[in-house]
This record gives C-alpha cells, sequence and structure tokens, in this order.
C-alpha cells in the first residue's frame, strides 16, 4: 500500500490513572476505532490489518499499558518497528504523583504493579518502567490540572480534523398526541401558532411544502420565536463543546407532528447551521402518520 493510502494509527499509553480511557473515549467520539488494553505485540497484527482493510479502519488508536504486565516489556521496540512504517504516533498521558495517588483513592483499586507495596510504590514502579517510553513519545498531555471534561477537549482538539464538527445537534419535529419523543435535551411547544390543519388548501401538505411553511412562519410571533430561540441554543451549543458533550437534541412538537413542527424545525436548523463546531441534521419523527 502506497504510504499516501496507509491510515492514522495512534498508540495511546502513559501513567496509570493519567486518564486513558477518557482519551480513548473522546478518540471514539471523534471516529477512531480504538482498541483497549491490547498486548503490545499484538500491535504489529492490528496495523497489518489496517493496512488491508482498505480504508475500511483509516483511523486505529491502541491503549496499551502495565496491565499488560511482563508483555509491555516489548513495548519500546515494537513502537520503534512500526514508526518505521510511518503513519504512527504515541500519545502519553502523565500526572503527578500526588494527583495520581488522589485519584486512585477516590476510586478505591489498587495499582496496577503495586504487589504487596503501597500505591505510591506501584506508580513509582510505573514511572521508572515509562520513563523511556515518555521520552520518545510524539504527544505528551500532562492532566493534573485537567477534569475529565477538560482532558476529552485537548484530545479533541488535537485530533480533529480542520473544520470538524465537535458537537451534532440532532432537531426532530413531533406530534404531541403521538407521546414525548424519549432521550432529548430541549423540548419546544410550537402549539401558540395557529394550525394549517384547519385550513382546506393547507390541510393535506406538510411543513415541508412552500405554502404550509409560509404560512406558519409568517403568523405572529413566529419569528420572535425563532430569534430567541436560535439566540438562546447557541451558547448551549457551545457550552456542550466546553463540556465535551458531543451530541444533543432538540425535539420541536406541534399536534400531529406534520405543520407547524416540521416548518419551524427546518427552519432553526438553518439559522443554527453556521453554529461553530456544530453540525446540524433534522429529523421527522410524525410525518407521515395519519
Amino acid at each position: 500500500m502506497a504510504a499516501a493510502e496507509k491510515g492514522e494509527f495512534l498508540i495511546v499509553t502513559g501513567m496509570s490513572g493519567a486518564g486513558r480511557t477518557t482519551a480513548a473515549n473522546a478518540l471514539e467520539d471523534l471516529g477512531w476505532y480504538v482498541v483497549d488494553n491490547l498486548p503490545p505485540q499484538m500491535l504489529r497484527p492490528l496495523l497489518e490489518l489496517t493496512d488491508m482493510g482498505a480504508g475500511n479502519l483509516p483511523k486505529i488508536a491502541a491503549v496499551v499499558d502495565v496491565r499488560g504486565r511482563s508483555l509491555f516489556d516489548d513495548f519500546p521496540g515494537v513502537a520503534r518497528a512500526l514508526r518505521a512504517r510511518g503513519g504512527v504516533k504515541v500519545l502519553f498521558l502523565d500526572a503527578s504523583d500526588d494527583v495520581l495517588v488522589r485519584r486512585y483513592e477516590s476510586v478505591r483499586r489498587p495499582h496496577p504493579l503495586q504487589g504487596e507495596g503501597t500505591l505510591l510504590d506501584g506508580i513509582r514502579a510505573e514511572r521508572q518502567r515509562l520513563a523511556p517510553i515518555r521520552e520518545a513519545a510524539d504527544l505528551l498531555v500532562e492532566t493534573s490540572m485537567l477534569n475529565v471534561h477538560q482532558l476529552a477537549m485537548q484530545v479533541s482538539e488535537l485530533f480533529s480534523e480542520e473544520g470538524a464538527a465537535r458537537h451534532r445537534l440532532t432537531i426532530i419535529s413531533f406530534g404531541f398526541k403521538y407521546g414525548l419523543p424519549t432521550d432529548v435535551d430541549l423540548v419546544a411547544d410550537m402549539r401558540f401558532l395557529p394550525n394549517p390543519f384547519w385550513k382546506d388548501e393547507l390541510r393535506d401538505h406538510t411543513g415541508q411544502d412552500e405554502d404550509v411553511r409560509d404560512y406558519v412562519l409568517s403568523r405572529p410571533g413566529a419569528e420572535e420565536f425563532l430569534d430567541a430561540y436560535a439566540a438562546a441554543l447557541r451558547p448551549v451549543l457551545e457550552g456542550y463543546q466546553r463540556e465535551n458533550k458531543s451530541h444533543s437534541t432538540v425535539a420541536i412538537g406541534c399536534t400531529g407532528g406534520k405543520h407547524r413542527s416540521v416548518a419551524t424545525a427546518e427552519e432553526l436548523a438553518k439559522r443554527l447551521a453556521d453554529a461553530p463546531g456544530v453540525s446540524v441534521n433534522v429529523r421527522h419523527r410524525d410525518l407521515g402518520r395519519e
């Protein structure tokens, strides 16, 4: 395979308790295929599988750490060999000893290298073992002063493609008579607007049709609602990104989910299409139901 066709291969390692799981989850949210607790000896076969995948797995992240016990001793040599292939990077996560102690004490779990010694003994043994790997890492992230949201955001910033959306917003139209949709973050009720159902010439059309859309959006209060709601959602979407919330759902309802909610959902999506870091899609749950 030509070098230009090779996908990205990231090895995630570092101190236990420094945030490897958080980093792996953030990468997965960005579309990476993540393999956790992989023995270093399996890195080469995984890389070969990536090359044979013909682009099906363009981004793979493998989490490797001292849970592999003696198997981890082979990691430096394996990493050097893989780097010769190109397209392979190592991300090392670190934190100070006192922070790692506090994190382990908060979850009440022993360190994997602690043995019969103290928690600090295990941390120091791991730090000594990982020293050459840390020194040779392509990327080093110090997490002592980061909470899980801040770490996820930093990983997202490091590995997001330029211009890629960090948050997916789904706007769903629905009809109240069919029940509220489940798993939504915010709900808006458009039943304060006149119902096009009672207009004979509009009844059989939907909010996707121009005549219904124009009727709904021209009613008193419609424009004011859309202006205010879009403005209110923008700081919310920015906050979701800061807190590493990767997706959210806004539900827009009317009586039957055919006219007012559909037209409003479509228009709201247009007004939020330029929100920084956000991709917007629209779904009409009850469109087509009798």
